[in-house]
């Protein structure tokens, strides 16, 4: 039996650092050092935010000769996707609504 992550997605996420790193490797796999070229912060604080994304299965770091380079886990952005998902119902129908009185003031 697989342990459970210790940071959940919506935590890993939660953060707007955490988030911005996301979207650098979402481009491409990148090494530390470059990723904490991106930020005003040491480098200590951004492998703590790259260990909670780690942590919550979003990103893989792994050593290549003598630097950890880390890529995007897409697939475990599932879990996410799905909760937003759900959420879109109620977009969809506000828009329909809004779409009615748009509609409706152009026939007046």
């Amino acid at each position: 039996m697989a342990a459970l992550p210790k940071y959940d997605v919506f935590q890993a996420i939660a953060d707007p650092t955490r988030r911005e790193v996301l979207k650098l490797l979402a481009e491409k796999e990148r090494p530390i050092s470059e990723i904490t070229t991106h930020f005003s912060m040491s480098r200590t604080a951004i492998t703590k935010h790259l260990h909670i994304l780690s942590e919550a299965e979003l990103v893989r770091g792994q050593k290549v000769g003598r630097e950890k380079r880390y890529r995007l886990q897409p697939e475990s952005f599932t879990e996410l996707k799905q909760w937003l998902a759900y959420f879109d119902q109620f977009w969809d129908n506000k828009l329909s609504i809004l779409k009615h009185l748009v509609e409706g003031q152009k026939n007046t």
